[in-house]
């Protein structure tokens, strides 16, 4: 079997196991990287492959029209064997996978991390962040509740007031100017097979890049290496045992819910969207919409663009350091406020 495998696969595999050794087993990993809280960005690494997984499960099942979305989804909940588990995975595990990119992008923030010549890697982090919040509202849309479908009419309808391009957009997803059957599977589209692809590709080009950078070593840390295999390998499969537990715990004690179907001619007395995206509707409701949506735009592009920023506010390194430490606590502390405020009213 072995000879028959050679002579199909005609390569030189000693060089296969030497550079297999180099670039995974014999990596060098910074000692920092020992602390877990410093080594956690192979967290949504680990949760995306379960969502993949997850999501192609409960496809099997699930029927994207106005007519069966919520009827298939009572079926996988109540009927299908394990379904209620599976779909409880692909919930919580959305919902780890947004808050654990977060945290991790927090890290590189605070560490600063995202400076020369790591830019970019910044920005694909914040760009997956957004994508993975996207896919995450676009599937909570697919259950075709009546909290999901208004969530849904009101997140798109911001889209129209977006300058020049906003009624394109809004007529882009949703199939037309309603939401309808074309947005469910205009919907359903992005969230099976052109969000997973963009993050995919996001994903192994932000490694690439750190790959090709190394990983930064944030002053404080004691300096050095020590080799990915066993140490640090070891660390990501406790992580991925403990993310396995920890979720089927959720999914257990905490089933996501059906909800009542869909009704178009009915509107709710209150509409919220996901808890992620509570700050800026909380803060939507505060402001005139125009104004409010300016605003995020530019603070997300500050955000954003900010490795580039940082230099031209701060000339030393002590200041920019200051700088970074109270722009990230304020941004937090505003976000935990907001989301906090959000969730106990109405």
């Amino acid at each position: 079997m072995k000879i028959w495998i050679k002579e199909r696969f005609p390569i030189d595999y000693a060089k296969f196991i030497e550079i297999t050794e180099k670039i995974f087993i014999k990596e060098p990993i910074p000692l920092h990287m020992k602390k877990w809280v410093l080594a956690m960005g192979t967290t949504p690494f680990i949760l995306f492959p379960i969502q993949i997984l997850t999501g192609i499960l409960l496809a099997f099942y699930f029927i994207p029209s106005p007519e069966m979305a919520h009827e298939s989804v009572r079926y996988i909940t109540e009927e299908v064997r394990l379904g209620f588990w599976v779909r409880g995975f692909h919930h919580w595990g959305a919902n780890l996978m947004i808050i654990s990119i977060f945290l991790h992008m927090m890290r590189v923030f605070f560490t600063q991390s995202f400076r020369k010549p790591r830019e970019l890697n910044w920005i694909l982090g914040f760009t997956l962040l957004g994508l993975v919040m996207t896919i995450s509202f676009t599937g909570y849309s697919l259950t075709y509740s009546q909290v999901s479908y208004w969530a849904t009419t009101v997140g798109t309808n911001m889209m129209a007031e977006m300058p020049l391009i906003g009624n394109f957009l809004l007529e882009l997803l949703r199939g037309g100017p309603d939401v309808t059957a074309n947005t469910l599977t205009r919907f359903y589209t992005l969230h099976v097979w052109l969000l997973p692809l963009a993050i995919t590709l996001l994903i192994v080009l932000h490694i690439l890049i750190l790959r090709l950078h190394g990983v930064s070593e944030p002053e404080g840390f004691k300096k050095g290496y020590y080799a990915f295999y066993p140490s640090h390998f070891h660390k990501i499969i406790i992580v991925t045992l403990f993310l396995l537990s920890f979720i089927s715990l959720l999914s257990v004690a905490l089933p996501p819910g059906i909800g009542e179907p869909a009704d178009p001619l009915t509107t709710p007395l209150h509409i919220k969207p996901e808890w992620y995206f509570f700050p800026i509707f909380l803060f939507l409701k505060w402001v005139p919409l125009n104004i409010g949506l300016l605003i995020i735009g530019l603070a997300i592009m500050g955000i954003v663009f900010w490795p580039f920023l940082e230099p031209l506010l701060a000339k030393k390194e002590k200041h920019r350091t200051i700088l970074n430490f109270i722009i990230g606590a304020v941004t937090i502390i505003t976000l935990i406020t907001f989301t906090l405020i959000q969730t106990y009213t109405h």
